[in-house]
């Protein structure tokens, strides 16, 4: 009987720090983020053959070798999620559950220097992924998920070089650090299970804008995975023998992308671009964690599907207001069986708009607004065995401030 509980139990250790890895991992349910300055999201992210500003260094590297001076962007998205549960259906349930309301507020910090003509250098801080979600500790799927709080940060030092007047390339490499607290209900025994994790990877990057023409540019980027070696404690609530504390150790790797954007500029003041982004998820098919208690291991199948980010914009300038506006499509990456409330995800429209206002020669402000409308998905014979249907929305507001010197 011992025995039996206790590989139970590292079981729902597995359980808990897989679903874990996973939201660290997946563009599933908003955990990762895309929106890395105001004035790109205010155009749906379509930045890749532009990258005007400091959000170059994530975007698109290449942008800093146009950028002839010295420049600080500065903001914030204030995020503000939503999803309904109704269900389980499995269990003969169909009621409606919403997750606890919750605001988070990912930063981005870019600075960039010109070290000579043609040759700048720039650092970025942001928070690729990150957020969390909240259910009521009551809730039916408590033995699946009651809370996760995610952060992370990417610390980018990047170099953008012209080569000509009509074509400059960028590289960069990225130093990431993540923490992870999660809890969750364990049976047998009701007790609570928190969880702390974290972890440290290196990731690089780098891209090229060609300017074809004086109205034609064309821009494209590559970001690699990123390799996370992850650690972590389990505490149990109340503490026993039969719910001991425990270590776990688990890598995986973040998925690579690609962008490519085309831009025009349709008349004086008006520019439009569209954006295609791969998301390589082929790659995650299964998460393995190993227990430093015993010696044991636990592997989880994943199986996520390639997928991808359809994005368009544009802005049009007039005196010192720029008006912005964009939209995108997401596809999510998860089959139907890995569906769950940690990870209620579904594909996703996006709905962007924005306002840019000069203050001064040298100083900016950028506004922004996203709606992410998720569409309805129903789900079955899961893997969590946690059926039903999930409706999910986000409301994402940007704020960003620049400086040129």
């Amino acid at each position: 009987m011992e025995v039996t509980l206790k590989t139970h139990l590292y079981r729902s250790i597995a359980m808990v720090i897989i679903a874990l890895m996973a939201l660290q991992l997946t563009n599933a349910g908003g955990f990762q983020l895309n929106e890395h300055g105001s004035r790109a999201m205010a155009q749906g992210g379509a930045w890749a053959a532009r990258a005007y500003d400091g959000s170059a260094i994530f975007f698109n590297p290449a942008g800093l070798g146009f950028q002839n001076h010295g420049s600080l962007y500065l903001g914030t998205t204030i995020i503000a999620p939503g999803v309904s549960f109704y269900g389980p259906t499995n269990q003969g349930q169909s009621g409606k559950t919403e997750m606890v309301s919750q605001v988070f507020t990912p930063i981005n910090v870019y600075a960039t220097y010109p070290l000579m003509e043609g040759l700048t250098v720039g650092l970025g801080i942001n928070n690729p992924y990150g957020l969390g979600t909240e259910w009521d500790d009551n809730w039916t799927g408590r033995y699946i998920t009651q809370k996760i709080d995610l952060k992370s940060f990417f610390f980018t030092p990047t170099v953008g070089y012209k080569v000509s007047d009509n074509l400059a390339i960028g590289a960069n490499v990225s130093f990431v650090t993540g923490d992870v607290t999660l809890s969750r209900m364990v049976s047998p025994g009701d007790a609570k299970v928190e969880l702390e994790l974290s972890g440290t990877g290196f990731g690089f990057g780098g891209g090229v804008i060609f300017k074809a023409t004086d109205e034609l540019s064309i821009g494209a980027s590559y970001r690699s995975s990123v390799k996370i070696d992850a650690e972590g404690t389990a505490a149990f609530t109340p503490s026993s023998a039969l719910f001991p504390a425990g270590d776990a150790a688990a890598s995986l790797e973040l998925p690579s992308t690609a962008f490519i954007g085309v831009a025009y500029k349709v008349m004086p003041g008006l520019e439009l671009e569209a954006d295609y982004q791969y998301i390589g998820w082929e790659s995650y098919k299964e998460l393995k964690i190993d227990f430093k208690a015993n010696n044991s291991s636990s592997v989880s199948p994943k199986n996520y599907e390639n997928t991808f980010i359809i994005r368009v914009g544009g802005e049009y300038t007039m005196d010192e207001y720029q008006f912005r506006a964009g939209y995108l499509y997401d596809a999510n990456p998860v089959p139907d069986h890995y569906v769950e409330p940690l990870l209620p995800d579904s594909d996703r429209n996006g709905f962007n708009v924005g306002l840019g206002y000069k203050l001064s020669e040298t100083m900016t402000l950028d506004l922004s607004y996203l709606l992410l409308k998720f569409d309805e998905r129903t789900v079955t014979g899961t893997e969590v065995q946690f059926d039903g249907t999930y409706q999910s929305t986000a409301h994402l507001f940007g704020i960003n401030f620049g400086y040129q010197f």
